[in-house]
């Protein structure tokens, strides 16, 4: 049956048509963008898959820039260090030469002298962007590897390079500045009997230098304040007086006592009622800088002059820990190096992995569009021919 009103062939026509030009807008986006799959419309599971990729693709570019920072780190500390070994190894050579009693000792070691200053040198200047891995032992954590586990949780991993201390540092401890006027520590008794601070009782600080250890016990409680570099008499008190205050709130010191930092670099103590029972042993006041022993120490007292059997037993302890230094750091490049390679595969790998989640087949999408631009041609003429069908009953009424 055929109708003026309804043309059914054209519809079908119309909707092959469209079904055709939907496909063929497809591979036509295909073709231009290289992508099957270019957002979460065209198949929502494999682009998400292909983000997290790509997201870790990234992440492992940022890994490489952090492994060849450490790998440039720590090449300058084994350069460094082998011209250790060699400057400590020329140094056993004159000693040696020493050992033998015809010889100019003197100019021996005047020689020694110049290779201990072009080590002390060489240590000093072993810094990459600010980080010595041979000046007082530094260390340093390098960003290794992204681990994402199968619930999707991400860890980072680290490539722990400890330092060596190359210095000349003979001694662990010295001695700073001592907390002075010990004499402002002696104590009031109150009625019972007991220990009192009264409201004059005053700790005096020094400003020594940094890396400082000031030991008290007040009321029972041992506390500490170690200070750091650059700060003043002023800046000490206040420390201290935090550390107090901090544990009389804790309850570690009966309450009813304040530490306050009064000028001039002193901690003022002051009890509610005048007087407050607390035991304050102040004698014991004292500080102390610590410094790392160095791995070279003793090699800035070498003398063969005066006694070179000792300056020979005292080189070949010294240049085993120069020689260990050297292989630690040699060992550690070596495995920041493998890490590189590692990271670059692997992210070389994750690259292929989302290319072939989401790239198009471009040989299968030519094909494709050839046959989609036929289909259309065939749809259009179907359209037209549909689209003529009621012209055809005008004849039957002629």
């Amino acid at each position: 049956m055929s109708s003026i009103n309804t043309n059914i062939g054209a519809m079908v026509a119309l909707d092959t048509l469209k079904g055709i030009n939907k496909n063929l807008g497809q591979v036509q986006n295909e073709i231009s963008t290289g992508k099957s799959i270019n957002s979460a419309k065209d198949n929502a599971a494999i682009w998400s898959i292909a983000t997290v990729m790509e997201t870790d693709v990234a992440g492992f570019e940022q890994i490489s820039n952090s492994l060849n920072l450490g790998s440039a780190t720590v090449g300058v500390a084994r350069v460094s260090s082998e011209a250790v070994v060699g400057e400590l190894q020329s140094i056993r050579d004159n000693i040696i030469a020493a050992q033998e009693s015809n010889v100019d000792q003197a100019k021996i070691q005047t020689d020694i002298n110049e290779s201990i200053a072009q080590i002390t040198s060489t240590v000093a200047a072993a810094q990459f962007n600010g980080l010595n891995l041979l000046d007082n032992g530094g260390s340093i954590n390098i960003l290794s590897s992204l681990n994402r586990a199968s619930d999707g949780s991400v860890t980072t991993g680290q490539i722990s390079v400890t330092g060596a201390n190359l210095t000349t540092n003979a001694t662990g401890v010295t001695a700073g500045g001592a907390v002075t006027g010990a004499a402002t520590f002696t104590a009031a008794q109150d009625a019972s009997g007991g220990s009192a601070l009264t409201n004059s009782t005053a700790i005096q600080v020094d400003a020594a230098g940094g890396n400082q250890t000031y030991a008290f016990t007040i009321d029972g409680e041992a506390l500490t304040y170690e200070t750091s570099a650059g700060q003043d008499a002023q800046a000490i008190a206040t420390g201290i007086a935090g550390v107090i205050n901090a544990a009389v709130t804790a309850g570690d010191i009966t309450a009813g006592l304040t530490a306050t930092a009064t000028a001039g670099g002193a901690v003022q103590f002051s009890a509610a009622s005048g007087t407050a029972d607390y035991s304050l042993t102040g004698t014991g006041v004292t500080s102390t800088e610590t410094q790392a022993v160095g791995a070279l120490a003793g090699l800035d007292t070498i003398d063969v002059t005066t006694d070179a059997a000792g300056a020979l037993t005292a080189i070949n302890t010294i240049l085993d820990s120069a020689i260990d230094a050297a292989a630690q750091f040699g060992s550690k490049q070596g495995r920041i190096d493998n890490q590189i390679d590692f990271v670059s595969s692997l992210g070389d790998s994750l690259k292929a992995g989302v290319s072939t989640l989401t790239d198009a087949n471009l040989e299968e999408a030519s094909a494709r569009l050839q046959a989609l631009q036929v289909q259309q041609q065939l749809g259009v003429q179907a359209l037209s021919i549909a689209n003529q069908a009621p012209q055809a009953l005008l004849g039957l009424f002629r």
